[in-house]
Formats: structure tokens, C-alpha cells, sequence
């Protein structure tokens, strides 16, 4: 926030916006700020609905995105990247998992949930061996990226209803026209 934003905001004000951008929820941020728990859910609303707030948050989210360099087009890219990562690249010639440190590096930031392995034995008691083990990859949801690409891009792709404009009055305009077609034939 620049100081000419501040100026205009009490401290509680100011420091409800700093709350507030750690996890964009109203309601905790104003307890974290010093208001009532009681009170706390109406005083955030309250609050985000006073312009000089709103600006004073987005001005900040502005000033974090430049900071970070995180911003639109590195979500889209990072989701792109993630949509089109190959899960061949996981494995080696022998088709065996290779050891995490040797996976590309998108798939070790948050491509793969999970990973359980576990061994195989045959035999008893000294006989006992191990002779293999099993690994299960937990993926994350893939789809998903695909769903917020495609709200990204604009292309509708997942859109769940349908807007169409222009329809009003089209039942009267074709009754209309039935009627002309009718009396003209």
C-alpha cells in the first residue's frame, strides 16, 4: 500500500488489509486485526465494501503480483505446462519408476499427490524375502488445470449455461411469420 493509501485509513483499517491478503477471508482478517470475533464477519463486510479499502487491497494485490512476478500469464503458463507434462517421463527404459530426484522438475512440484511403495515378500519367518515392490503414483487432478485453462482463455469449453442474446420475442416473430407465409400462400 503507498502512503497516500494509508493515510486515508485507520490503523486497524490497514492492518485488516494486510490480514486480508494472506488468505482473501473477510471475517478472519478482522479478528487477526483486532475486531470482535462477535462482530468480526459484519465489520469484514463492512469493510470490503468501503472503496477506499477495495483499492487500497487491489493496489496491494498489484504491488504483490509485480513483487512475486506471479501474475495471469504465469498461472496460464505454469497450467499449460502442467496440462502437457508427460507422465513417461516418471520412468526408465525398464519401465521402472526412476527415484524422485531424477523426475522432472514439473512433476515434482505438485503434479503427483502421492506416492506409496510397498514391498513383496514370499517365504516365512527365515525364509522370508523380498522379491519386489509395488508402486502406486497418486496424480493430482489434471482435469481441473484443463477446466481453469479453458475459463482462462475464454473458450467457453466448460461453461455451464448457455447465454444467448437476441431471443427475446423470437416464439412471437415466427408465429408472425407462419401467420404471413399462410394468408400469402
Amino acid at each position: 500500500m503507498t502512503d497516500a493509501t494509508t493515510s486515508a485509513l485507520t490503523a486497524k483499517q490497514a492492518r485488516f488489509i494486510q490480514e486480508y491478503l494472506l488468505d482473501l477471508n473477510a471475517t478472519k482478517a478482522a479478528i487477526r486485526a483486532g475486531y470482535s470475533k462477535r462482530s468480526a464477519q459484519e465489520q469484514g463486510s463492512q469493510m470490503l465494501a468501503q472503496t477506499a479499502i477495495k483499492a487500497a487491497i487491489d493496489a496491494a494485490k498489484v504491488a504483490r503480483s509485480e513483487r512475486t512476478e506471479v501474475n495471469a500469464d504465469w498461472v496460464l503458463r505454469r497450467l499449460a505446462e502442467e496440462a502437457e507434462a508427460d507422465l513417461a517421463d516418471l520412468y526408465d527404459s525398464n519401465n521402472d519408476l526412476k527415484p524422485i530426484d531424477e523426475w522432472p522438475e514439473i512433476w515434482r512440484q505438485g503434479l503427483v499427490a502421492g506416492l506409496e511403495i510397498d514391498a513383496l515378500y514370499e517365504g516365512t519367518g527365515e525364509d522370508r524375502r523380498q522379491i519386489g515392490r509395488i508402486k502406486k503414483i497418486k496424480l493430482s487432478d489434471r482435469l481441473r488445470r484443463l477446466e481453469l485453462i479453458g475459463k482462462h482463455v475464454s473458450v467457453n469449453a466448460f461453461q455451464e449455461k448457455v447465454a444467448m442474446s437476441g431471443v427475446e420475442g423470437l416464439a412471437d416473430r415466427i408465429a408472425r411469420a407462419k401467420l404471413r407465409n399462410g394468408s400469402d400462400g
